[in-house]
């Protein structure tokens, strides 16, 4: 009998001690746990006070643009507030080129962020040819063609493209670089004073010469020049050189200074392509997310929306 207590004694002994020791087991597992925890915790609050951090400070970006002539004025006064509200990000020497030459510069190599042409189908080409991130590319803006004489011109003051049809004025249109001087072809072959090399007209065609002697035979035949951008072709009228020019109504704002014309009519809408500014982020941009913050900003920043108001731009969206 008594050497059945001493057995169950030490049964039970040995009992107590795996209990003490299991119980040891669960409080070291859930204290590592517990400090594995506070760690993890610890390190993402670090990581993401750093990213604050870095979003404060800002990574100084400068980007390069191309852009259409037309958009001299109003893209100067735009980059100017936006590093006013985004002091990192500053802009090279901006190129402002008709939307053909733009273009070519790609072509020959030239860097550029962002490009922002004057027609849809120009942009178009630079999609094809590769100069831009198809996925970046939005459409900015909408303009109006309008029909200009010089300021103090007392003798013209409303010329529809019927009267233009009658022959009675010497007109200056861009040439086949210049989307103002493609639109404003357009409309004239609408009323038989330009001829398309393929036959088209109004939206349908192309509005390009393409080397021929476009005029030949219609009633504006001698009696037509054309310019590489579409400040010379406002120039012309301002100076008298030509009775007439066709150009935006951006343009009349723009060089209000420098070549003041004044607008003698508009012209319909449905007599060309729509006139729109597509822009998009280059495929070489080294800047691509800063480049597609810009435009995104062009498009939706209340104080940069006066500023294109103010130039005569509408947006498109």
């Amino acid at each position: 009998m008594k050497r059945m207590k001493l057995i169950l004694a030490a049964v039970c002994a040995v009992a107590l001690v795996a209990a003490f020791a299991l119980v040891g087991c669960s409080s070291s597992s859930s204290s590592s746990a517990a400090s594995s925890s506070a760690a993890s915790s610890e390190a993402s609050s670090s990581a993401s006070a750093s990213a604050s951090s870095a979003a404060a400070s800002g990574e100084a970006v400068e980007l390069q643009i191309f852009a259409a002539n037309s958009l001299t004025k109003a893209m100067a006064e735009a980059q100017e507030l936006y590093t006013q509200q985004n002091p990192n990000v500053t802009f090279a020497d901006t190129q402002y080129k008709s939307s053909g030459e733009l273009n070519s510069m790609l072509e020959a190599g030239s860097y550029a962020d962002i490009e922002i042409t004057a027609s849809k189908s120009t942009m178009d080409t630079a999609e094809e040819a590769g100069y831009i991130d198809p996925a970046t590319r939005v459409t900015m803006f909408k303009n109006d063609l309008v029909i200009v004489t010089k300021a103090d011109n007392a003798d013209i003051t409303e010329v529809t493209l019927d009267d233009v049809a009658t022959g009675k004025y010497t007109v200056c249109v861009g040439d086949d670089s210049v989307p103002a001087g493609n639109y404003a072809n357009q409309s004239l072959s609408t009323v038989g004073c330009f001829n398309d090399p393929d036959g088209k007209t109004g939206s349908e065609s192309a509005g390009k010469a393409n080397g021929t002697d476009a005029y030949a035979g219609t009633p504006l035949e001698g009696k037509v020049v054309t310019d590489t951008s579409v400040g010379n072709v406002c120039q012309h009228a301002a100076s008298g050189d030509v009775d007439i020019a066709f150009v935006y109504t951006s343009d009349v704002e723009r060089f209000a200074e420098k070549s003041p014309v004044k607008v003698v009519g508009t012209v319909p809408a449905d007599t060309h392509k729509n006139i729109t500014y597509p822009g998009a982020v280059t495929a070489q941009s080294k800047n691509a997310e800063a480049a597609a913050a810009f435009l995104d900003w062009c498009m939706t920043d209340k104080d940069v929306a006066e500023i294109w108001q103010k130039w005569g731009f509408e947006l498109a969206a």
